[in-house]
């Protein structure tokens, strides 16, 4: 089972500000997820070999090759805000 300090945590590393019952949902919910990986872990995996992907597929991705880019002022142009040739916005970190 998870703890609440646990929860609060987690909450806390996403910025995350949950009442009382989310806590106690979120406690519950993640003790469950966490019991289903404990089940896995019994599983016997030594005759399975490692995989990097469960289906065999392999990348559909063009090549990356250089090309020409868009100007800084087809790229703003649509932009709210702007300084120069840079996207002005909000300041989203802070200090903890």
């Amino acid at each position: 089972m998870i703890t609440r300090d646990e929860v609060l945590h987690i909450a806390r590393l996403a910025r995350l500000k949950l009442s009382e019952d989310e806590v106690a949902l979120f406690q519950e919910q993640l003790g469950r997820i966490l019991g289903y990986f404990r089940q896995i872990e019994k599983l016997d995996t030594e005759e399975i070999p490692p995989m990097k992907h469960a289906l065999d597929i392999h990348t559909v991705l063009r090549p990356d090759e250089p090309r020409p880019s868009v100007s800084p002022e087809e790229a703003l142009k649509n932009a709210p805000k702007r300084r120069d040739n840079y996207f002005v916005v909000p300041k989203v970190v802070e200090k903890t």
